[in-house]
């Protein structure tokens, strides 16, 4: 099957010979090498493909009665990965969405309306630490003047990335105006599925969430010399407030990660005199995430005061909560009698969701719930259950008569 051989040709590209994961940062050599792969297996199927001027995909399949210009059905995901990241987040996405057109065509099946599968740039936000970067610059949810100024760990600014990659943002971002649905399907990052023993299921919500950076600033000293009374040092302030989120995650039944940090000037021997650490929070609401950030971020405060450092607090990105569409989820749900759940992971889907598009996201079971990791998996079986998933959805939403 089809399905089998694209993820076959994806599996090479981009992966560590160490660790198995994926480096597949945006306007990079890897990522450049999928869009070109995504845009030759479009082109192979007869589809349109359009690319903006920051890397932003489509390819339009078009009924073949002359109702091209009606607003379509979108599906798709992204390519890019966090670092060291997994197989599947994203380009499952992908892959079964070409699978599905494939599939329908073997059906037989003349879409009504227009079939699009879609490829946002910098979904994970793992290069310039923005997520869902390009679905927010076509949204509007982001402008251009702001993100061009983004800087990444080597300090290449966004705009400088574009264009190496061979884009220009003068040439325009993608256009909504054709997209009546998007439907996302994704592996699932977490056991509900596992749990229920089944392998595909479709989306409630997703739950607010963010990125704050915290800067805490002390005096650089001799790690040997100097006695740790007179120590200003902003490792322990750190430290401490990494406890402090996982106790207030832990107590609220939410979610707070410190998984990067940066130190200054980064000596064995010395105590440093900057440590920069990034902070993920997640909540299952606008209010509970609020309330759990202001409280790390207080707790923080008060150490800081101790260890007579300093801390300044900047929030990067903040996602307020996603509902999907609750008709549109259920009238899907009901074609496989399918379970409907939340998700904790931020998506290009609630993206789209937020600015009006009914959104509905398919997800695919994932045996062990690891995600972001070189460990994420999903049986093929249950990746084949989801293209045919995703094909009974798309003939749902793109036949004749099915409604805007």
């Amino acid at each position: 099957m089809r399905f089998e051989e694209m993820w076959r040709d994806l599996s090479p590209v981009g992966r560590s010979a160490s660790s198995g994961g994926y480096f597949r940062q945006p306007w990079a050599s890897a990522e450049s090498e999928l869009r070109a792969w995504f845009a030759a297996e479009c082109t192979s199927r007869g589809l349109v493909v359009e690319t903006d001027g920051i890397g932003n995909q489509v390819a339009w399949w078009s009924p073949a009665s002359g109702r091209s210009e009606e607003p379509g059905v979108l599906t798709g995901s992204h390519l890019d990965s966090v670092l060291d990241g997994g197989a599947y987040d994203g380009p499952l996405g992908v892959v079964s969405a070409l699978a599905a057109i494939d599939l329908l065509r073997e059906r037989g099946f003349e879409p009504a309306r227009p079939i699009g599968v879609s490829v946002f740039v910098e979904e994970e936000g793992s290069r310039f630490g923005r997520a869902c970067l390009g679905s927010r610059l076509v949204t509007g949810a982001t402008t251009w003047d702001e993100a061009r100024e983004l800087r990444d760990r080597d300090g290449v600014f966004l705009a400088d990335a574009v264009s190496a990659a061979g884009l220009d943002p003068a040439q325009g971002l993608l256009s909504l105006d054709r997209v009546a649905t998007f439907v996302e399907l994704h592996v699932e990052q977490g056991r509900d599925l596992v749990d229920r023993d089944v392998a595909v299921g479709l989306a409630t919500e997703i739950w607010p969430h963010g990125r704050w950076r915290f800067d805490f600033a002390g005096q650089a000293n001799h790690a040997g010399t100097t006695r740790m009374e007179d120590r200003h040092d902003p490792m322990l302030t750190y430290a401490m407030t990494a406890l402090a989120a996982d106790k207030q995650a832990r107590l609220a039944g939410q979610r707070a990660t410190f998984g990067r940090i940066s130190v200054e000037p980064n000596g064995t021997n010395a105590v440093p005199s900057l440590v920069t650490a990034w902070l993920d929070a997640r909540a299952s609401t606008d209010e509970a995430l609020a309330e759990m950030v202001a409280l790390i971020e207080r707790q923080a405060d008060e150490r800081a005061g101790r260890d007579g450092t300093s801390l300044v607090v900047t929030a990067e990105s903040v996602s307020r909560s996603v509902a999907f569409d609750p008709d549109l989820a259920a009238r899907l749900a009901a074609i496989g009698d399918w379970p409907v759940i939340p998700t904790q992971a931020g998506h290009d889907a609630g993206i789209l969701s937020a600015a009006g598009i009914p959104t509905a996201m398919v997800f695919v079971r994932n045996p062990t719930g690891i995600s972001h990791s070189p460990d994420e998996h999903a049986e093929t079986a249950d990746c084949l259950a989801g293209v045919d998933a995703l094909a009974d959805v798309l003939t749902e939403l793109a036949r004749s008569g099915a409604p805007e």
